[in-house]
């Protein structure tokens, strides 16, 4: 991951969900109220990601579009790390990227 980008990690540990990261995180990065960002599901479906996500699924990464940004979601041992670019950084990459995710 770049060490440029806003970042954060959830651990296998925690009780919270990688969707909630990562609303959570583009708010903070915005200083926003995370009630004021766009519905989640309008870019992916947020119980899908989560269940996708956890350490028995085979989960690698993905990357998605919300909020203006690429959100990456990456496996770590620890559990996932989230990091947000700017949405141009995922150039071409997005349609593979949604055609990947239309087949979970």
């Amino acid at each position: 991951m770049n060490s440029q980008s806003p970042t954060t990690r959830v651990t296998e540990a925690e009780d919270r969900q990688p969707s909630t990261a990562i609303i959570d995180l583009v708010a903070r990065v915005d200083g926003v109220d995370p009630v004021t960002l766009d519905p989640l599901y309008n870019a992916i479906d947020p119980d899908k990601l989560d269940s996708i996500c956890n350490s028995s699924s085979g989960f690698q990464q993905l990357s998605f579009s919300y909020e203006g940004r690429t959100v990456t979601v990456e496996a770590v041992d620890e559990g996932i790390d989230i990091s947000l670019a700017e949405a141009e950084y995922l150039g071409t990459d997005a349609s593979s990227t949604a055609d990947a995710e239309s087949s979970l």
